[in-house]
């Protein structure tokens, strides 16, 4: 996540000056939240993990021969490839161990791939328990127990971290900016990052980023 995010942020264009000042660091939690649900499914995946909602969902349809937890995942056009798969899944639920296995991961594969087809995302295979971001685990787990509380703490921490070390390197270089081309382009690099970190957010903010993806 961190990588893609970042080139998001780098690919503005910083021209707003000020804004640092207007934005209270207790607001930065819903910020943050605004990236994480609208960049799009390329930025981070776990919904192709096995501890991800879409199989998770999968397991608990063929548990109790009921197709309904998945169809929320896809189309209405998707509806019938996954039925009909389904349906050859579970009946063969009770046989040859090894078999069972292998068909009922390509239903796996095979919802995964159609629910990534919905947000215009490749499939790159299904990845394995544990492999979630720990910020998406603690969102997901937010919502499991209905309180956002305890994750906005501590992710207005992390955040706060992440803007404070931008800015004091920025201040720090630009003490030294003009005494070598060596130190300018540092200082250059550094204050490109921090601004269009805030630009980025502050667009997010007022625009949205899109939904082009999860």
């Amino acid at each position: 996540m961190e990588t893609k995010v970042k080139k998001h942020l780098e690919d503005r264009v910083s021209n707003k000056k000020g804004l640092v000042g207007s934005i209270k660091f207790g607001t930065l939690p819903l910020i943050l939240f605004a990236i994480l649900l609208f960049t799009s499914q390329a930025t981070f995946a776990h919904c192709d993990s096995y501890d991800g909602p879409v199989i998770k969902d999968a397991v608990l349809a063929l548990k109790t021969n009921d197709v309904n937890p998945v169809l929320k995942w896809i189309t209405n056009d998707q509806e019938n490839e996954i039925t009909a798969l389904f349906h050859k899944t579970y009946k063969l639920r009770n046989g040859d161990k090894e078999v069972y296995e292998i068909v009922e991961k390509h239903f796996f594969e095979t919802l995964v791939r159609l629910h990534r087809e919905t947000e215009g995302a490749p499939y790159t295979g299904l990845k394995p328990a544990g492999s979630t971001k720990q910020i998406i685990q603690m969102t997901d787990e937010a919502i499991k127990v209905g309180n956002v509380g305890g994750f906005l703490l501590k992710l207005n921490k992390h955040i706060e971290k992440i803007v404070r070390e931008k800015y004091d390197k920025v201040l720090q270089l630009s003490k030294v900016k003009d005494n070598s081309t060596k130190q300018g382009r540092e200082y250059v690099e550094a204050y490109v990052n921090y601004t269009h970190t805030i630009e980025a957010i502050h667009d997010i903010i007022e625009h949205g980023a899109g939904h082009a993806g999860h």
